[in-house]
């Protein structure tokens, strides 16, 4: 029972975090760790609870800011298949290999929060679509969240906002590409057999509930704010990937 209201709690806190400036993963995955879950069904719990914690933070964004569902379909079906290519290469990909990978992007991501970004645009003559040139960064994050995931929320926001999109019109994009990568993801760890159940919907309730909590929050925050949040995030995680690659 104890162990049930840990994982409620990580996951909601994780989520919170995730929601803002990405990440969450940094928290919940090496929790889990301690409490003796498996890598592979540690990453499986965390597919199916941010499956369910960003749609439902996506469809209250989308509500709350009157838009149609069509201009994330594009980059929606790209996390898609970027999430199913993921979740199936995982298995044959040691996690020391995942955990190289994770430090050379999460480095990237951090040193793109220190250049220059774009200008938030007018709302009225808002940004509706990537450009077709980064839908293969767009794919391989997709594919590096059904792999392993911490850090892909931030390397996905920062992918959005170089590209001149407002924060809440990229935590929309980035919500909604979340969950149909980690939905891809998600069939494939089915397939596998890595789910234990009761890791799973735990984490679950409590990543709906942070993500409500975030959600709420995110419209106060400045664009200063996001910045500072999302380069601390980053730091911490780029040290404990470090510290666990040793």
């Amino acid at each position: 029972m104890k162990t049930l209201y840990i994982l409620i709690f990580v996951g909601f806190i994780a989520t919170f975090i995730g929601t803002l400036s990405g990440s969450g993963g940094m928290i919940n995955f090496p929790i889990m760790l301690l409490l003796g879950v498996p890598v592979h069904s540690a990453i499986a719990a965390n597919k199916f609870a941010n499956m369910f914690s960003s749609f439902s933070s996506f469809f209250v964004l989308l509500r709350k800011n009157d838009t149609k569902l069509t201009p994330y379909l594009i980059s929606g079906v790209i996390s898609l298949l970027g999430g199913i290519a993921g979740g199936l290469t995982a298995s044959s990909i040691s996690r020391e290999n995942l955990t190289i990978i994770a430090l050379f992007l999460l480095t990237g991501a951090l040193f793109l929060t220190f250049l220059k970004t774009k200008r938030e645009t007018n709302p009225n003559h808002e940004i509706k679509q990537l450009p077709v040139s980064k839908y293969p960064y767009l794919f391989g994050i997709g594919a590096y969240d059904g792999l392993f995931g911490p850090g892909q929320g931030t390397l996905q926001m920062q992918l959005f906002l170089r590209n001149g999109f407002t924060y809440i019109r990229t935590l929309s994009f980035t919500r909604f590409n979340t969950f149909l990568s980690c939905t891809g993801a998600v069939f494939t760890y089915l397939w596998a057999g890595h789910y234990l159940w009761n890791v799973a919907i735990p984490l679950t309730i409590g990543s709906i509930c942070g993500a409500q909590a975030a959600v709420k929050l995110a419209p106060r925050l400045k664009t200063k704010q996001v910045t500072i949040l999302m380069r601390t995030v980053t730091v911490l995680l780029i040290l404990q990937l470090m510290i666990q690659w040793r």
